[in-house]
């Protein structure tokens, strides 16, 4: 059987335990020093630049899971991508075709070379045009945006120009390296920017260190992804034709580019239509609240991200067994960890608030624990959706959409026409996605795991 794909075991789940608390501590422990030292306008160019950066890795599409999960399958044995499903292997089969991944390698190289480029006009234009005017009333040092500014589109360009490494060690299964590549970036960012920060560098010292943090883990990525063996495999390959592999590639990239858009309708909506109708102090206790049940689903979901080069390895070897078998873990890890952290939350979470003397509390016991069923069904679901799509099959991107235009309509009517405040925020997902999606890819996939053809087939 091939080894192309690593092998993923204890340590990888510990260091992406470690790597997720650690990503989410980052913003925490760098936040005092930036409100402590920067004025209140800096921290809002800050907060343009943060969400602006977000939106370049929106223009992404879902090329990049797409292409890590066609990665796994030619390190699996694929021998040919298709545009569905996927082209089995076995144990005679198995060897990796070096001709196939280079082709699939200059695929990527050129789609985010032009993705970079089309990034740096939008952001030279546009994003100039846009800061400029929001200058005009910003009582601090322009030029020190300005230069910030200049550097924020290079950390966006390069990062877009490299964003193939992500899908390159994603598809490899180095789990483990990956969240130490992570880490590492995640210090020497704090580090640098609190350094730059307490020297007087003000907006230019945060993104100096996000240059700097990026740079280092492309490099590190590209010596993991590249060594010795890989670069003289490739280089005795002859790339099979490009127009062939982003044939059978792009048609399901897009589809999942339209799910992510279904999804961020779903799941970001709510502030940017409740700030429109509610007073921005019950906004913010609902915006706390929401990142506080992220960081839970994020450790819920640890191990189901962990393991997704396995399942397309799985997928392309029709080994049901260990599908099954991770499906099972997947779920009860999510579950479990969302109790056992909604109960924290809900008996410790206004204590912890109130001991740190935050201005911004909590929402009510009911809406909390509303919203950690609501936040269980929709991963459940999506864990689902992942196990489908490993067989490179999207069939959910349109009920995603639906479902996106969905929340937004019920919203709108349960603030404007009920009045309901926070709930509207809360519900609207959750009825809009429980109509469908929270049952249809579970019954889906689990119909599939254990009908008779895949009980027979364990390999």
């Amino acid at each position: 059987m091939s080894q192309g794909i690593e092998d993923i075991g204890k340590r990888d789940i510990a260091w992406s335990y470690a790597a997720t608390f650690f990503t989410i501590g980052a913003g925490v422990l760098l936040l005092p020093f930036i409100l402590n030292k920067l004025s209140a306008e800096t921290v809002g160019i800050w907060n343009i630049f943060q969400t602006i950066t977000a939106f370049v890795l929106l223009l992404d599409f879902g090329f990049r899971p797409s292409f890590a999960r066609n990665v796994s399958y030619i390190l699996s044995g694929v021998k040919q991508l298709q545009k569905v499903g996927v082209n089995h292997v076995t144990a005679e089969s198995s060897d990796i075709d070096y001709s196939l991944l280079k082709g699939t390698l200059h695929v990527m190289q050129r789609f985010y070379r032009w993705m970079a480029l089309t990034v740096f006009v939008l952001l030279a234009s546009v994003g100039t045009a846009y800061l400029c005017f929001i200058l005009k009333k910003y009582s601090g040092n322009t030029t020190d945006a300005i230069i910030a500014w200049v550097i924020l589109i290079v950390i966006n360009c390069y990062n877009l120009y490299t964003y193939y490494y992500d899908a390159l060690l994603t598809g490899k299964g180095y789990v483990k390296r990956i969240q130490q590549i992570t880490i590492l970036g995640q210090s020497i960012y704090i580090l640098t920017a609190i350094a730059l920060i307490y020297a007087g560098f003000g907006l230019i010292a945060i993104v100096s260190a996000q240059l700097l943090s990026t740079v280092i883990r492309r490099v590190l990525a590209h010596r993991v992804f590249f060594d010795k063996k890989m670069k003289q495999a490739l280089a005795d390959a002859v790339p099979i034709e490009e127009k062939g592999i982003m044939g059978a590639i792009y048609p399901n990239a897009l589809k999942v580019g339209l799910t992510y858009l279904g999804g961020f309708l779903v799941n970001r909506s709510a502030v940017l239509m409740g700030a429109a109708f509610l007073p921005l102090a019950e906004v913010a206790s609902y915006g706390i609240t929401v990142q506080i049940i992220d960081i839970i689903v994020r450790c819920g979901t640890v191990i189901y991200q962990s393991y997704t080069p396995k399942l397309a390895q799985y997928r392309a070897e029709q080994n049901y067994e260990q599908l099954r078998r991770l499906y099972k873990y997947s779920v009860l890890s999510l579950l479990t960890i969302i109790i056992a952290g909604g109960i924290v939350l809900i008996f410790g979470g206004k204590w912890a608030l109130t001991f740190i003397k935050s201005d911004t509390t909590l929402l009510p016991t009911a809406m909390l624990c509303a919203m950690l069923v609501i936040s269980l069904l929709e991963n459940n679901h999506s864990i689902a959706a992942g196990f489908i799509m490993a067989d490179n099959k999207i069939p959910f991107f349109i009920p995603s959409l639906v479902s996106g235009f969905a929340t937004i309509v019920i919203m709108w009517i349960m603030l404007y026409v009920f009045d309901m405040g926070i709930w509207a925020m809360i519900l609207a997902p959750g009825i809009a996605q429980v109509a469908y999606q929270n049952w249809k890819w579970p019954y889906t996939i689990i119909k599939e795991l254990y009908s008779t053809h895949s009980q027979g087939n364990t390999k």
